[in-house]
C-alpha cells in the first residue's frame, strides 16, 4: 500500500477518534439544546467553505457529508459572507424546518478585521435565532488567526453558554499543506473530505 494511502487512513482514523471523544466528553458537560428535534431539513449555513470554493462539484463536504448520513443537507452558503451578512439573512430560514444547522461563519470576519466582539455578538443573535426555530444547532469553529487562535476562547464560550454542538477548528491541519488546500484559504477535495469526516461522528448521533 503506498504510503500516502497509509498516511489518509492513519489521518482519518485519529481524526474520528478525536471527534467521537470531544463530542462525547462534551456532552457528559453540556446538554444541547433541542436534542432531539421535531425538524426534518438538515441545513448548512455559511460562507465559501460551505458553499464548497476549491472544491469539484459533488466534492464539498456538504455533498459528501449528503452521501454518508443519505439525507439532503440544504447548502445555504454564501461566498464572502461575513457574520452580519449571516445575520441579515438567516429569515432563509422561514422556508424550511430545521433539525440540524451546521453553523461556518467568522473566517471573513477574521480576514476583514472586524472586532472580534462584534463577531461573536452577531453568532450569538444568530444562534439563539436558529435554536428558537427548534433547530439544533452544530458550530463549527475556525481559527481567528495564524499563529495562536484568539477565535477558540470565544468559541468555546459560544457553545458551552448555548448549548450547541460544537467542532472546534474544522481547518486544523489543512492551512499550509498543498495534498488538503486549493489556495490559502479553501480546501480541496481531500481537505474537504477531512473536513466531513470530522463532523460526520458528531451529526450522525444528533439525527435521530
Amino acid at each position: 500500500m503506498p504510503e500516502r494511502k497509509i498516511y489518509y487512513i492513519a489521518l482519518g482514523v485519529l481524526l474520528l477518534g478525536i471527534t467521537w471523544y470531544f463530542f462525547f466528553y462534551s456532552a457528559q458537560e453540556i446538554k444541547i439544546v433541542n436534542y432531539p428535534s421535531s425538524g426534518t431539513d438538515v441545513i448548512a449555513f455559511g460562507d465559501s467553505l460551505v458553499t464548497g470554493v476549491g472544491a469539484t462539484s459533488g466534492n464539498d463536504f456538504v455533498s459528501l457529508l449528503s452521501n454518508k448520513i443519505g439525507q439532503e443537507i440544504i447548502n445555504l452558503g454564501i461566498s464572502g459572507d461575513t457574520t452580519a451578512s449571516g445575520l441579515a439573512r438567516v429569515s432563509e430560514l422561514n422556508r424550511y424546518r430545521p433539525k440540524v444547522v451546521l453553523l461556518l461563519l467568522g473566517g471573513n470576519d477574521h480576514l476583514r478585521k472586524v472586532p472580534i466582539e462584534t463577531t461573536f455578538e452577531n453568532l450569538e443573535k444568530i444562534i439563539e435565532n436558529m435554536q428558537s426555530r427548534g433547530a439544533i444547532v452544530v458550530l463549527l469553529g475556525i481559527k481567528g488567526n495564524l499563529f495562536g487562535d484568539k477565535f477558540e476562547p470565544e468559541f468555546n464560550k459560544l457553545y458551552r453558554k448555548y448549548g450547541t454542538a460544537y467542532i472546534p477548528n474544522v481547518l486544523n491541519g489543512l492551512f499550509g499543506k498543498v495534498e488538503f488546500m486549493e489556495d490559502s484559504i479553501h480546501p480541496n477535495n481531500a481537505g474537504n473530505q477531512v473536513i466531513a469526516e470530522r463532523i460526520y461522528p458528531v451529526l450522525v448521533p444528533l439525527l435521530k
